[in-house]
């Protein structure tokens, strides 16, 4: 099932699951490779993308154009997680000609009917790039998250969030240091686009590791100072912190990039893939991952479910999507708490 194209996947471009180690190919010269490191004994300096070895494939997400394989380095013991994705075209027209239109792009045509005609393109080598992400040495929890499984809706209460999610959260072992790294100014400070130093109400915003440096697929993360697991940690003491974050954030950005608040998509996941409250910054016309209903959360509405209600997150049902077999998935069922199919009960073949 996980080798066929799967529109409804796990959501893999969220920039929520961060790894400890990261590597991302240059998109100005595909012989360049640049490697984020953190400051563990195990970093990884280099690694040798063609002795990758293909074990098997999570998922192939077709309206997306992107394939997530697991497979092992040949010189290298351990699993790792390499993601291939189409990136975005340019938006100026002089770009687009030079690149794909001036005599040095290879056109195949293999559909002709009547005024309409389908060819094969390939352009030039500056502009056949794809986006590449890597994830090693990649966890069982790495894996789990990129593969294709079956989905089921939780109704979280807070008794019941007490009761399943917050031990699962406590029993998480995905290490945050890439998060402190930023914070503390040990890794991708050519990333940062604006920092708030306050311990309590500050923050750091940074673009998004997978970001292809296209504006029309802008997206940011706002990582506050202040330490807090997730949306059900939030109540009216927090307000200060959130709107400092919505309103110098969108300010931050209007100068950098040009976009207004207006055109901006500002939220929350809930559940995350990690577990430090940060905030996702992106362009309104880029229809990211993880921005629809039982997974992402509007700032603007938190700020004021928090207004009208300052412990509303502590009263309030939060729906969202687990996968089937996942750490979670498997709590919510022992508790009890998740409806399952028949045929799953009975152990139906």
């Amino acid at each position: 099932m996980a080798e066929k194209c799967a529109n409804d996947g796990v959501d893999v471009n969220d920039g929520d699951c961060l790894p400890a180690k990261k590597v991302k190919l240059n998109d100005v010269d595909a012989t360049e490779s640049t490697v984020e490191k953190d400051t563990s004994e195990n970093d990884v300096t280099e690694l040798n993308l063609s002795n990758f070895k293909v074990t098997r494939i999570l998922q192939n997400n077709c309206v997306r154009k992107l394939i997530c394989m697991e497979g092992t380095f040949e010189d290298r013991e351990g699993s790792a997680i390499v993601l291939l994705e189409q990136k975005s075209f340019p938006q100026d027209k002089l770009t687009l000609e030079k690149g794909f239109f001036d005599g040095r792009t290879l056109f195949r045509k293999y559909f002709t009917n009547d005024i309409y005609r389908n060819y094969d393109c390939f352009p030039t080598e500056e502009h056949n790039s794809i986006q590449t992400s890597v994830i090693y040495p990649a966890t069982q929890t790495h894996i789990d998250k990129y593969t294709r499984q079956e989905l089921y809706m939780i109704d979280e209460t807070y008794e019941l969030y007490q009761k399943v999610t917050l031990p699962y959260i406590e029993s998480k072992s995905l290490s945050l240091e890439w998060i402190t790294n930023i914070l503390e100014h040990k890794a991708e400070q050519e990333s940062i686009i604006y920092e708030d130093s306050d311990k309590n109400n500050g923050f750091v915003l940074v673009t998004d590791f997978k970001w292809d440096k296209q504006l029309d697929s802008l997206k940011l993360l706002a990582l506050p100072f202040q330490k807090i697991r997730s949306l059900r940690e939030l109540n009216a003491s927090h307000l200060p912190l959130l709107r400092n974050i919505r309103d110098a954030g969108t300010t931050a950005i209007s100068k950098k990039f040009n976009i207004p608040a207006s055109q901006l998509r500002i939220y929350f996941h809930y559940q995350p893939s990690y577990y430090y409250l940060h905030v996702h910054f992106c362009y309104l016309m880029f229809e990211a991952p993880g921005i629809y209903v039982a997974k992402a959360h509007l700032l603007s509405t938190v700020i004021s479910n928090l207004e009208l209600m300052s412990d509303y997150y502590t009263k309030a049902v939060l729906s969202y999507i687990v996968f089937k077999d996942s750490p979670l998935y498997e709590k919510f069922k022992s508790h009890g708490a998740l409806e399952t199919s028949t045929c799953e009960t009975l152990d139906c073949k």
